[in-house]
């Protein structure tokens, strides 16, 4: 039986094929469309998942989305009906979009169906529609190792839900609480995220890479002015702070006064105070998320807790929670964004819906280290190669890796593109530009001359999971770059000047004996690595080790500022071209940068 699960019309659309519960494929339409966070209905996702499995539309038995139109749209008018008169403009800008494309929604999908596929019977079709945090739910405890577990979601807001807690247990899964619009973790740091000058539902990361280079002196003011914490983790907003229930910007002008600046505007410069400010808000998190994972671990006595939505992508929190909570064992859907909500529908639908039997998960994860994207041929990677007039080597497959490492150790950097690509944010090991973590100027090159982005922004090891205890105090796995942890003070290095520094003056001190995954607060967004989930990387990675004694290299996402993570040979082809990288290995072609 198959089953396609579509999310779409908000931002990151996706698209998941499961085949008797097994993830077949999945990805996100901006990989195919460029557009970063594509919210357009995921019409080359799904070709790509059909492709995959070698059937047609008709083919499959139940087609769900991720979440409930007419909810979602109750959720809407009685918002600008209880803020009336304020927010018409708002209301005004909204409805046409719903009339046109996102209230009649069914119909909608079926005429994008079509355009896939016109031969598909629309009347046999089975069209389906989970509920927004049902669909993050099903994702975070369906694919996870444990067969009991407290799920908690929590992200802007879905129909009307911001924050929900559910026990998984087999194949079902039982809502226990939930926190319900305008309260909302996820839109108070959007609403922070906005006030610093960044890009809501895109750039919520920059707040938590900025937060370190501050104190976190306006947390106490959060919680007095705008927040209300209670004991269980439940907390309500001061909406007089807020504008997104009837405006068209996320902060009030009440806001701007209770911080004493405007919000900053984008590419402005960045100041102390912006900085202590991301710190205020990344703190202020933490602590309602901390709050929110002991009580439940109190009051529920369960160990395992699964989690998904945007918020668990603050791996910060997450490193915390795994640490300070209670809870044992942490999981969290690589995919936590809406994308994820396209395999989260799917699954609901094939327990939930149709009540198959949850077999023994046998302590793995049915992921498949979120290598679950489109691969390319050897012919196909060739011709590209040509036709872009690039000089390759191709390497037999055992000397791969040690050619990568031994250019690493050179301080190159390397596009690095293997099998298929990854489901969700982060770039794992199969689109990722890599380097060499040992060199304190690489953050500088990879950010100025690669990527184009904010001198700020950290980057991440990828490290041999039987070394994570000893660089990083880590004692679980972190395959998919969702915790955040601290570098063992043994490989920590003395800076007598550094207590004299503020700010991006901070950059300049090593800090470690691997400096260029190491942030200025001594911590690292860590990658475990094997050999059985994991074995291209694991081989390289190895490889580098045996060359330098070192068992990680950085890894961050082969892309530039602003596109999304490369999907094909020639956007790898293209972003290698228009940078500074020394090196691209695509599958076993090798191609040296000419001087």
């Amino acid at each position: 039986m198959y089953i396609l699960g579509i999310s779409a019309y908000f931002h990151d659309s996706a698209a998941c094929l499961l085949q008797d519960g097994h993830i077949v494929a999945a990805a996100q339409e901006e990989r195919f469309t460029r557009i970063k966070n594509d919210e357009s209905f995921p019409v080359n996702a799904i070709k790509y998942c059909l492709s995959e499995a070698g059937i047609s539309l008709n083919q499959v038995d139940h087609i769900v989305f991720y979440e409930k139109p007419f909810l979602k749209f109750e959720r809407l008018l009685e918002t600008y009906l209880a803020f009336a008169p304020s927010g018409f403009i708002s209301f005004m800008k909204a409805m046409p979009i719903w009339l046109k494309d996102k209230l009649f929604l069914k119909k909608n999908i079926v005429k994008q169906l079509k355009v896939i596929d016109d031969s598909l019977d629309t009347k046999k079709a089975s069209l389906l529609f989970s509920s927004h945090h049902q669909s993050h739910a099903a994702s975070a405890f369906y694919p996870s190792p444990f067969d009991k577990a407290v799920i908690l979601t929590a992200d802007g807001v879905g129909e009307w839900t911001t924050t929900s807690v559910a026990i998984g247990e087999g194949n079902k899964i039982e809502q226990v609480k939930e926190i319900g619009f305008p309260h909302s973790i996820g839109l108070l740091y959007s609403a922070f995220t906005y006030y610093l000058g960044f890009k809501v539902n895109c750039d919520e990361y920059k707040v938590m890479g900025l937060a370190p280079y501050g104190k976190p002196v306006y947390e106490d003011l959060i919680f007095k002015h705008i927040v209300d914490l209670k004991t269980d983790g439940s907390f309500r907003l001061d909406m007089r702070y807020f504008n997104y229930c009837q405006g068209l910007t996320m902060t009030s002008t009440r806001f701007d006064e209770l911080f004493g600046q405007a919000a900053r505007k984008p590419k402005a410069t960045i100041t102390p105070f912006h900085m202590d400010v991301a710190a205020s808000i990344q703190a202020a998190a933490e602590h309602i998320m901390l709050t929110l994972t002991k009580a439940l671990h109190q009051e529920y006595q369960i160990d395992a807790l699964c989690m998904a939505c945007g918020v668990a992508l603050n791996c910060v929190v997450n490193g915390k929670i795994l640490k300070q909570s209670g809870f044992k064992r942490l999981w969290i859907q690589p995919a936590a964004g809406d994308a994820g909500g396209a395999l989260g529908a799917a699954y609901a639908v094939w327990y939930q819906h149709l009540d198959n039997e949850r077999e023994d998960t046998q302590g793995k994860d049915k992921m498949q280290n979120a290598l679950l994207g489109p691969s390319f041929e050897t012919s196909a990677i060739k011709e590209c190669l040509t036709d872009n007039h690039l000089r390759f080597e191709e390497l037999k497959t055992s000397d791969v890796h040690s050619k990568i490492a031994q250019h690493l150790s050179e301080g190159k950097v390397i596009g690095y593109f293997k099998g298929r690509a990854e489901f969700g944010p982060r770039a794992l090991g199969a689109r990722s530009i890599l380097a060499d973590p040992r060199r304190q100027d690489m953050p500088a090159v990879l950010n100025q001359k690669i990527k184009f982005r904010e001198s700020f922004r950290p980057f991440a090891p990828a490290v041999l999971e039987e070394h994570a205890a000893a660089y990083f105090g880590l004692e679980v796995p972190s395959p998919y770059m969702l915790l955040v942890s601290a570098i063992n003070p043994e490989f920590h290095i003395a800076s007598a000047g550094e207590s004299q520094l503020s700010g991006f003056d901070l950059l300049k001190v090593k800090r470690s004996i691997i400096p260029a995954v190491t942030h200025v607060d001594y911590t690292a967004r860590v990658q475990t690595v094997n050999a059985k989930h994991h074995p291209d990387f694991y081989k390289l990675i190895k490889a580098f080790y045996d060359l330098t004694a070192c068992p990680c290299i950085v890894n961050t996402s082969f892309n530039r500022m602003d596109e999304p993570i490369v999907n094909t040979p020639q956007e790898a082809a293209d972003c290698f071209l228009q940078t500074d990288m020394d090196v691209l290995v695509i599958e076993d072609f090798l191609v040296e940068k000419m001087a």
